[in-house]
């Protein structure tokens, strides 16, 4: 299923890279150079050190950190934190903390970035003569277009992007195109903007300038999408990342200096504040042609944000880190999925963004803490990748961690005042966070009390079982999902499900584990069958991007199975084996409650009483495992923690029953 453009550079692989990758950052000059003016004046001496501080951080933290060193966690084609995470995890057990929290500060951003696009580019309208007194940051008309770009974006994500996405390419190429131009014709009347390339003048901002250290809160809009270019580094392929920056920076830059040079060409210290440095760069005659493509543009970018949460939330459920909710694939392109319970999340938080702040200044004054904190997480997973899996020399390893941990703690400082400002954020990031560290922890805890028999002592019951005829037939093919490492054990409490109450006597009973690998797209597979058309086990090697559609999955081992003679699937039932017809398969999913008997306390307590509790209430589904509803038996089995348990009880009664 994959392009050649994911493995080498090509045009279709550029020109796809520039509609997934950029978006986010090549719309960055929309509000970014118009947050400092507002924050701190049109001085030459500021407006140069602005300069130069977004280019240096373009080069330092996009370029250096992300388009050289990041791009080479490549995990076999794949990008992102929890690609990363997959790298590395075996190297600390601590590391799933920066994992679930850069995780989680990125999906939060994926509630203000559509907003605060989308607000810049329809703000621009209100250059346009005529509606100068119609178009007025935060008024009603501004928010309902705002609103309604939004909502049909949302709505339009259960569609896939099959259709369009193929404009979203060269709409971006013209894009980039544009704002080169349109610097570059400011640049041609005052060339010596491109003295603001000097460090000097960033550092002398940044160490004379009265607010020059909390601008760098304003300048790191620049780079707010420098976490996609790894993210998604699995849809287009690191060269065509790395070929096509070359053409976005250059853009980005010309564009910067452009807006630079007019504001210096204005000779004033204080410009209105209504103005866009970006807008009035456009010549009078296509300024309605440059909003459209700049809203056009902030569609592509919100588009992008919005398909790498649903990829991020599918890798969370993979790793164990959030529930089962339901995903779907709307389109056959690889990778391209549909979550309906985190579209629908995602659309009330960007409406109550866009209600909330109002105007794209105000969403700007709360935006960057989150992102800050995303790469962060990426720095600290990255010094181990480089240290333990490049085996680079401690030395360089240490000096680049000591760089961009730098770059990043000034702009999370420089960031952190804007924490008052968006309160609102905290706690859907709160609430991301904790679910995904209670989901983690949780499984761990409840891993612990798992108790595992042999299951070679059991073969022989299952087997008498089966052949005992005054037991009703419970199912032809009796499925159980195991966490059972070992072929040789078996969870207790499938025993208990199998034997005691209402035995469950089938022809043949199937154990099914799933192992996740490190690797996004592994898909293997075995079978031992363990009693001759009795007891089969089938083991999954799954990798962490692949859908655990497991009902799918069996069936084409069944069908395998068959084909080699191996098995034979007809019905038991004399009525329906002579006309032919295949024999029933039924999953039973062992569903664990917290029962009120425990004695658990503390950390663990709090964390399993949590758990329980947003599982209760979690959108969780069994078809995503793949497991259709009429072929799915729940079965619910109380965790039971305490000396005299039922469980303790249940352990006694097989040991004396053996």
């Amino acid at each position: 299923m994959e392009s050649s453009h994911f493995k080498k550079v090509s045009v279709g692989g550029l020109l796809v890279t520039l509609g997934i990758i950029f978006g986010d950052i090549g719309t960055s000059p929309l509000y970014t150079l118009q947050t400092i003016i507002k924050e701190g004046g049109a001085t030459p001496e500021l407006i140069l050190g602005a300069l130069s501080c977004i280019f240096w951080t373009l080069t330092l933290q996009t370029t250096f950190k992300y388009i050289i060193i990041t791009l080479q966690a490549d995990n076999k084609g794949e990008g992102g934190i929890f690609s990363l995470y997959a790298l590395v995890r075996r190297y600390g057990k601590k590391l799933v903390f920066p994992a679930i929290i850069g995780a989680g500060t990125l999906i939060a951003d994926g509630i203000i970035t559509p907003p605060i696009s989308v607000t810049s580019a329809i703000e621009g309208l209100g250059g346009v003569k005529g509606l100068e007194n119609v178009i007025v940051p935060g008024n009603h008309l501004v928010m309902g277009l705002v609103l309604g770009i939004l909502v049909a974006l949302f709505v339009f994500q259960r569609f896939g992007t099959k259709v369009v996405g193929g404009s979203f390419g060269p709409i971006m190429f013209i894009w980039f195109l544009t704002i080169a131009l349109l610097g570059l014709h400011q640049i041609i009347h005052y060339p010596q903007i491109f003295k603001a390339l000097s460090p000097v003048y960033g550092f002398k901002l940044l160490v004379l300038h009265p607010k020059g250290f909390w601008l760098l809160g304003a300048v790191f809009l620049c780079t707010t999408g420098a976490e996609a270019l790894y993210s998604d580094l699995g849809h287009c392929g690191r060269k065509n990342i790395q070929v096509s920056w070359i053409f976005v920076k250059t853009s980005l830059v010309l564009n910067y200096l452009g807006q630079g040079a007019w504001v210096l060409m204005q000779g004033q210290t204080k410009l209105p504040d209504d103005t866009n440095p970006f807008f009035k760069i456009v010549p009078h005659g296509y300024l309605l042609p440059s909003i459209i493509l700049a809203t056009a543009a902030t569609i592509i970018a919100s588009q992008a944000l919005i398909s790498g949460s649903f990829t991020l939330i599918s890798e969370a459920i993979s790793l164990n880190f959030w529930p089962k909710v339901k995903i779907k694939f709307p389109t056959s392109i690889r990778g391209q999925l549909y979550l309906p319970s985190i579209n629908w999340i995602l659309c009330v938080g960007c409406v109550l963004v866009v209600l909330y702040f109002k105007t794209s200044e105000n969403m700007t004054a709360a935006y960057g803490f989150s992102i800050t904190i995303a790469m962060l997480m990426t720095t600290i997973l990255m010094y181990y990748f480089l240290r333990y899996v490049k085996h680079y020399p401690l030395i360089i390893v240490t000096l680049i961690l000591i760089m961009f941990g730098t770059v990043e703690t000034s702009f999370f400082i420089a960031n952190a005042v804007k924490l008052f400002k968006r309160l609102f954020f905290l706690v859907f990031e709160f609430g991301l966070i904790f679910t995904m560290y209670v989901w983690y922890s949780a499984r761990k805890i409840t891993n612990r009390f798992l108790n595992f028999v042999n299951i070679k002592d059991y073969i022989p019951l299952l087997e008498d079982l089966s052949n005992d005829t005054s037991v009703p037939k419970y199912a032809t093919h009796l499925i159980f999902l195991t966490k059972a490492n070992s072929v040789n054990q078996i969870e207790e409490r499938i025993i208990y499900s199998i034997f005691s109450r209402k035995p469950k006597r089938a022809d043949i009973y199937w154990f099914v584990h799933v192992e996740r690998t490190d690797e996004p797209y592994t898909i293997e597979y075995s079978v031992d069958e363990m009693k001759n058309d009795k007891v089969i086990r089938v083991e999954f090697r799954l990798g962490f991007r692949v859908q655990p559609r497991i009902n799918l999955m069996l069936r084409k081992v069944v069908e395998e199975m068959v084909a080699n003679k191996e098995l034979d699937i007809t019905s038991r039932y004399p009525s329906l084996s002579k006309h032919h017809l295949a024999a029933d398969f039924i999953f039973v999913v062992l569903e664990t409650f917290l029962s009120t008997d425990n004695e658990i306390r503390g950390k663990d307590g709090f964390i399993l009483n949590s758990y329980f509790f947003l599982k209760q209430f979690s959108l969780a589904d069994d078809k995503s495992f793949g497991l259709d509803a009429s072929e799915t038996r729940v079965e619910k089995i109380p965790l039971v923690v305490n000396p005299f348990s039922k469980m303790d009880l249940r352990r006694l009664y097989f040991k004396t029953w053996d």
